[in-house]
C-alpha cells in the first residue's frame, strides 16, 4: 500500500482550512469515508449521507487510529489535524487519486455511461482490448475483474472513490495496461470518479430511472453529461467522446461537443460506424458495420436486437483507442456470455427461457420487443419492480410488459422495506387489460407458473433481476438466482 505525507495531499485540496493538531508531517496509510474502516495512518473524511452523516462519527475514526480528518463543518478535535472544506465528497475523490499516484494516468481507461448497456458495452470493450494482447480489467455491476489477480471486491456498479482508485492502482502495480469501467450517474453526480482520466468516454441512451435519487430527467441527464463535458478539459490525456446519434441526448451531446467526438448508430447516416443487415438469432446477432475503414460483416454470440448498438459502442470505442477493425470484429466473434444479459437456461422441454437484467421501462420494452422478434408460439414474462425506487416507472413497466407478452406474471423483485403487495398494486395501475396476468409476489413461485404455463415452442423471459444472486427483503439479502431457480423447475 502507499505511503504519503499529509502535507503532500493537502495540497491537492483547492481550498481548506485547518484546525486541531498542527503537525501535518504525518504519514497516510489509507484514505477511508466509513470509520469502521479506519485503521492507523488512515486520512478519514466525513461525507454527509442520505442516511448517515460521517461527521457523527468523526471521534470513531480518530479512535481506531485515523492520523486526520476531512470535514465540511467544524468539529471538536484536537488530537489530529482537522482539514475543513466546501466539499467533503470532492475532496474525498482528489484525495484518493493523489494517495494513489493518480493510476488512471498510467492506464488506458474506458468509461460507459447511460441507462442501459453499460454492463454489456463495458464487457464487450474490456473483451476486444483483451483479445488485441492488452492485459484489461472491468468494472461495474458485474465487479471488478483485472487480469493476472482475479476479483477485486466492490460494493456498487461505480465504488466509493478510494475503492475505484485502489482498483486501478492494484491494476498498475500487477502490469495491466487497460480497463473498461460502468460510470454511472450517482457516481457522478457524488463526484466518486472526479480525478479519473478518460481515454475514452461512452454514451449509451438516456432513458427514465433512477427518478427516485434525481427527481427529474434534466438532472439525471445533467449528472451524466459531466462524463463529457467537466472531465475532458481535466485530464492530461487526449480524450475521445463517443455517442449514440440515434438517441436524442446523445445527438445533442455530440453536436455540442468540442472534443474528439465519434458517432454510432444504426438510422444516422452521419454515424462514422453504423449497422445494417441485422439479423437476430436466439444466440447471437449477424449485421454489417460500416466504420471510416470500410465495410465489415459482424458476428456476435450474444442476443437481443438491444445488443446492436451496445456491439457499434464497443466497435466505436475501441476505434477510438486506435485498434483496427479486423482486430475488434474478429475478438467480438467469440466474445462470452454475459451474466444476466439476454442469458438463455437450457432445456429439454423444448421451452426458450431468457433471462434478464432490464429494469426500467426502455430497457423491458427492448428485451419484450427482442424476444417477440425471433417470433416464438407464445410470450410470457415474468418481472416485478424494486422497491425504495423510482415509483413513477412501476405503471409504466406494467402496461409495456402487459402488451407485448401473452401471458404476464407480476411478482417481487428486491421488494426492501415496501410491502411486495403496494409494489404490485402500483404496477397493476398501468395494466387495462388483467385477463392474461397472474399476480404471485413469491418470485419462486412466480417463475414456477410460467414455465408451468409454458408449452413447446413457448418463450419464457424473466426479467429485472439477471445476474444478481440475492433477493433483498427488509434488511436482509436472501440468496436467489433466476437462473438456478428456472433451472430446478424446468428439471422437476
Amino acid at each position: 500500500m502507499p505511503r504519503v505525507l499529509l502535507s503532500e495531499l493537502i495540497e491537492l485540496l483547492p481550498e481548506v482550512r485547518l484546525s486541531g493538531a498542527s503537525d501535518i508531517q504525518v504519514w497516510v496509510t489509507d484514505v477511508a469515508c466509513d470509520s469502521r474502516k479506519v485503521k492507523p495512518g488512515a486520512l478519514f473524511v466525513a461525507i454527509p449521507g442520505q442516511q448517515f452523516d460521517g461527521h457523527d462519527f468523526v471521534p470513531d475514526a480518530v479512535a481506531r487510529g485515523a492520523v486526520a480528518v476531512v470535514v465540511e463543518h467544524p468539529v471538536e478535535v484536537t488530537s489530529v489535524p482537522v482539514l475543513q472544506v466546501p466539499h467533503a465528497r470532492e475532496a474525498l475523490a482528489l484525495l484518493a487519486n493523489g494517495f494513489y499516484g493518480f493510476p488512471s494516468r498510467r492506464l488506458l481507461l474506458v468509461g460507459v455511461t447511460g441507462t442501459n448497456g453499460k454492463t454489456t458495452t463495458t464487457h464487450l470493450i474490456a473483451h476486444v482490448l483483451r483479445t488485441s494482447g492488452l492485459s484489461t480489467g472491468s468494472m461495474g455491476t458485474l465487479g471488478a475483474v483485472l487480469d493476472g489477480v482475479g476479483e477485486v471486491p466492490i460494493s456498487h456498479t461505480t465504488p466509493e472513490a478510494p475503492d475505484i482508485q485502489y482498483v486501478l492502482y492494484t491494476a498498475v502495480q500487477n502490469g495491466v495496461k487497460a480497463v473498461a469501467m460502468e460510470v454511472s450517474s450517482h457516481a457522478l453526480h457524488q463526484h466518486r470518479t472526479l480525478g479519473l482520466e478518460f481515454d475514452v468516454a461512452v454514451f449509451t441512451n438516456l432513458t427514465q430511472d433512477h427518478l427516485d435519487y434525481h427527481k427529474t430527467m434534466e438532472n439525471y441527464a445533467a449528472s451524466k453529461r459531466r462524463l463529457f463535458v467537466d472531465y475532458p478539459p481535466r485530464s492530461t490525456k487526449h480524450a475521445h467522446v463517443v455517442f449514440n446519434l440515434d438517441d436524442p441526448t446523445g445527438r445533442q451531446w455530440y453536436e455540442e461537443s468540442v472534443y474528439d467526438r465519434w458517432g454510432y448508430g444504426v438510422s444516422s447516416p452521419d454515424a462514422c460506424v453504423r449497422a445494417s443487415e441485422v439479423r437476430l438469432f436466439p444466440d447471437g446477432v449477424e449485421m454489417r458495420v460500416v466504420t471510416p475503414e470500410g465495410e465489415h460483416h459482424v458476428r456476435v454470440p450474444l442476443g437481443g436486437a438491444f445488443q446492436v448498438y451496445n456491439i457499434l459502442a464497443a466497435i466505436t470505442a475501441s476505434l477510438a483507442l486506435s485498434l483496427s477493425p479486423d482486430t475488434v470484429v474478429n475478438a467480438l466473434r467469440d466474445v462470452p456470455q454475459v451474466p444476466g444479459r439476454f442469458e438463455i437456461v437450457s432445456n429439454r422441454r423444448g421451452i426458450t427461457v431468457i433471462v434478464d437484467y432490464a429494469h426500467t421501462p426502455d430497457a423491458l420494452e427492448n428485451l419484450l420487443r427482442s424476444a417477440r422478434a425471433l417470433q416464438p408460439r407464445r410470450l410470457i414474462t415474468v418481472f416485478g419492480c424494486g422497491g425504495n425506487r423510482d415509483r413513477s416507472k412501476r405503471p409504466r413497466m406494467g402496461a409495456i410488459a402487459s402488451e407485448l407478452s401473452d401471458l404476464c406474471v407480476v411478482t417481487s423483485d428486491n421488494p426492501r422495506n415496501e410491502p411486495p403487495e403496494a409494489i404490485i398494486d402500483e404496477i397493476l395501475q398501468g395494466i387495462r387489460q388483467r385477463e392474461d396476468v397472474r399476480v404471485e409476489p413469491d418470485r419462486r413461485r412466480a417463475i414456477a407458473l410460467a414455465i408451468e404455463s409454458a408449452q413447446a415452442g413457448d418463450m419464457v423471459v424473466i426479467a429485472g433481476k439477471g445476474h444478481e444472486t440475492v433477493q433483498i427483503v427488509g434488511d436482509q439479502r436472501i440468496p436467489f438466482d433466476d437462473r438456478q431457480v428456472a433451472r430446478e423447475m424446468l428439471e422437476g
